[in-house]
């Protein structure tokens, strides 16, 4: 009797044996994983600069900062405009708002990736599943081509259907994580950006020069 040949099962082999359709949407997934990568470490590497920024800000003052210091000038742009009939408090909060619209510019670097990530977070589970579907189909059409239900003949399409779905996770809970996690780390700076706008909005609408 002829030894069964051993079926390669390795990821590649199973690429390169899958359907076209199947292999599109490996290559969509494979795509989505790397540059969910890509955002999520331009998006520390931004975080981490920012602050450090921030920190020296804290210790020094806005106008020390070379993110945040054009928010301090708008800050003084808008304390020279002068608004009939405005109290000292509108015109304390209305410096702070220009302060704070000008800060969220640094910020908003970082965030412009977000949505991608969302995107694939949510979307390639289902990309995955749908190249797990077809993949499936297909191996039910040539099992009942070749009437044969024998393992040897099942495994390498089910595996084919079964690694879209994984590929699918590998990058959607990646994408997942960073997006919370991010998410989270911006907020924490922008309610320090927002406490460094308060103080220097007070002091330059009491006269002073802010640090």
């Amino acid at each position: 009797m002829t030894p069964t040949a051993a079926i390669d099962l390795t990821p590649l082999a199973l690429f390169m044996a899958a359907d076209p359709v199947v292999k599109t949407v490996m290559a969509i997934l494979l795509f989505c994983s790397v540059w969910c990568w890509v955002l999520t470490l331009e998006a520390l590497l931004r975080l981490r600069l920012l602050r450090r920024d921030l920190v020296g800000a804290e210790a020094s003052g806005l106008a020390k900062s070379a993110r945040f210091g054009e928010a301090l000038e708008a800050g003084a742009r808008s304390a020279l405009i002068d608004v009939p009939l405005e109290t000292g408090g509108e015109r304390r909060a209305r410096i702070e708002r220009a302060i704070r619209e000008a800060a969220r510019e640094p910020l908003r670097a970082v965030d412009r990736g977000f949505p991608v990530l969302a995107t694939i977070a949510s979307a390639t589970p289902f990309i995955g599943l749908l190249g797990t579907v077809w993949g499936i189909m297909r191996s039910f059409t040539a099992i009942a081509g070749s009437n044969d239900t024998s393992l040897a003949v099942v495994a390498p399409g089910i595996a084919e259907a079964l690694s879209a779905t994984a590929l699918g996770l590998f990058a959607a809970i990646p994408a997942a994580v960073a997006y919370n996690l991010l998410g989270a780390r911006l907020g924490a700076l922008g309610e320090r950006v927002g406490r460094l706008a308060h103080d220097a909005a007070s002091r330059i609408a009491a006269g002073e020069r802010a640090p």
